[in-house]
């Protein structure tokens, strides 16, 4: 009956053991962390090419076909 507790301790101690490296503060989520403004800037990126997109399509005179 002992060695059946101490078995399941074990176990339970080397899945904890295995699971400490998800702990770590390298791992978590940190990208974000590394890059605080790389979100929005993303966004600020797109929304400003979608805007120049339209802004030539509708400044351009529609007989000049020229790139």
């Amino acid at each position: 009956m002992a060695s059946g507790g101490k078995g399941l301790n074990a176990t339970g101690e080397f899945f904890r053991r295995r699971d400490e490296w998800r702990r770590h503060p390298m791992v978590g989520n940190q990208l974000r962390h590394a890059t605080p403004g790389l979100g929005i800037a993303i966004v600020a990126f797109g929304i400003y090419l979608v805007g120049e997109a339209a802004y030539n399509r509708l400044s351009r005179p529609s007989g000049d076909h020229h790139h």
